[in-house]
């Protein structure tokens, strides 16, 4: 390959590490790989715990960099920067060697909701929202005081806690640190004092020395050691330049940076992600908000994040029933048999863990007004694609109700919006347009790394123009999807 400057950008999911490397002068990615293959394994000892070895996470950054450069034959002194997104909300701990403590607990798991309470309850429901914009829920911050209350000889190990992102940072670095985005997605971050929560802090009896040195998203992070230079197959010094939560990512990503736009993902969890330019929080802790990765005190931007577990894990769930072997462009084409409305069958897809936006309940997944002579393999795979746009729509209405205007969204052309099903549903409730662009999360990190080397000036010039591969609108079945979305959301109101 012919000299020139490039980015590369990890981003690191529950499922796989995925990797981009762009081209800094046409903003083009050259190309994308994921580690592993297959889908990496959740570990779940107990009911609502899930847990992974974050050195796993390592391997597979230093698999899909050494791919990246075997498969487009660069020079690795060509790659200028390094980005990183990040499976949000988990802890991982440290000890004074660097070495986790106990295996990370990851987005998906349920089982500090209590210690979240007892929190809330400590500080006050009211303070959390003022300042933190969230209560602590099930959040990093809760993580943590449940690794206190149940693993005290592993809770006095800890040296530093950190985000996900902030571990794979570590192994390229050799520093500890975070950002305040991360720090505000843990629910450690002060909105009005601009510096960490130290009422959190000090109510619950915690060291501030456990917290890691604090720099913005956008920011010299630190460069490649010459350790993870050889683990990774990049240079040595190389700068790592930005760092971020993989949903503000992917809204960047995006290009939604700014008030009134909207930005939705569908992979294993479902994901609606508003940008405002104020401090608010939904005070039923249904949706929650975050510091932008253009967030700062002066110009607030902040992402009101709906979050819905169970909805990519539901259509996985189908389709495993279905047949393993059946491919997604194959299920699409069954359900598309069947007119819109599944001859009445009714999907609630909450089956993976507890949902905030149902109060943190746990109602598992249900199919209601079942017919056995009726009702077949299609209508069960167009009733989950359904389900899950009725899903995003009743999260949606919440996020309305704090004052968010949902008229239009842009989403990647990947995973739940590549079914015109879902996508189709989905704008006709929204009564507005879905753009599905050419871009993923991790080539929006290899972007936004040239940003914090300042290789460009802005995110916007770095986001640049996007290509659209293909837009929804509503269409002649949007009265009926708004009467069979009524009648799915009454029986969610009288559960």
């Amino acid at each position: 390959m012919k000299s020139g400057r490039y980015a590369i950008g990890f981003d690191i999911g529950s499922s796989s590490v995925k990797a981009a490397l762009v081209d800094l002068e046409s903003g083009k990615a050259i190309q994308v790989v994921q580690s592993p293959a297959q889908e990496m394994r959740i570990d779940s000892p107990h009911p609502d715990w899930a847990e992974q070895d974050p050195q796993t996470w390592w391997e597979h950054v230093c698999l899909a960099s050494k791919k990246l450069i075997r498969q487009t034959g660069i020079q690795p002194g060509q790659v200028k920067s390094v980005g990183i997104s990040y499976q949000m909300h988990g802890l991982v701990a440290v000890d004074r060697e660097m070495h986790p403590v106990r295996p990370a607990i990851i987005w998906c798991d349920s089982r500090a909701i209590k210690a979240g309470q007892d929190i809330s309850r400590k500080v006050g429901h009211g303070r959390c929202h003022a300042h933190l914009l969230n209560s602590p829920g099930n959040f990093t911050a809760a993580k943590l005081l449940w690794v206190r209350q149940h693993e005290p000889e592993l809770f006095r190990r800890i040296h530093k806690i950190m985000l996900p992102g902030d571990y794979i940072a570590l192994r390229f670095t050799g520093k500890v640190s975070s950002t305040i985005q991360g720090m505000s997605e843990g629910i450690f971050w002060d909105f009005k004092s601009n510096g960490i929560a130290d009422f959190l802090i000090e109510a619950n009896d915690l060291s501030p020395d456990l917290i890691p040195e604090i720099g913005q998203s956008i920011s010299h992070q630190g460069e490649i050691t010459a350790e993870a230079a050889l683990e990774t197959g990049l240079t040595e010094g190389t700068p790592v330049s930005y760092r971020a939560g993989d949903q503000p990512n992917n809204a960047m990503s995006l290009n939604v940076l700014h008030p009134g736009e909207i930005a939705a993902t569908g992979g294993t969890s479902g994901v609606v992600y508003g940008v405002v330019d104020k401090l608010i929080a939904d005070e039923a802790d249904r949706v929650n908000s975050f510091a932008h990765v253009n967030h700062r005190a002066d110009a607030p931007r902040i992402g009101v994040l709906l979050c819905i577990n169970g909805t990519g894990s539901a259509y996985r769930f189908i389709r495993q029933l279905v047949s393993e072997n059946t491919s997604y462009s194959d299920l699409e084409a069954m359900a598309s048999r069947v007119p819109a409305g599944s001859a009445g069958l009714r999907a609630y897809p909450f089956g993976n863990g507890a949902e905030r936006m149902l109060f943190n309940q746990n109602p598992g997944a249900t199919f209601e007004n079942i017919h056995f002579n009726i009702h077949d393999k299609a209508h069960f795979i167009r009733s989950t694609l359904e389900g899950i746009a009725f899903a995003f729509a009743h999260g949606i209405e919440m996020m309305q109700e704090l004052g968010l205007s949902v008229h239009s969204m842009k989403a990647g052309n990947d995973n739940l919006f590549q079914s015109a099903i879902f996508s189709q549903t989905l704008a006709n409730l929204i009564s507005g347009e879905i753009q599905l662009l050419d871009t993923t999360g991790a080539i929006g990190a290899a972007k936004a790394s040239a940003v914090g080397t300042g290789y460009f000036s802005t995110l916007e010039e770095a986001m640049g123009q996007q290509h659209v591969v293909r837009t929804f609108a509503p269409d002649a079945n949007q009265q009926k999807h708004r009467s069979l979305f009524h009648t799915w959301s009454k029986h969610m109101h009288s559960n």
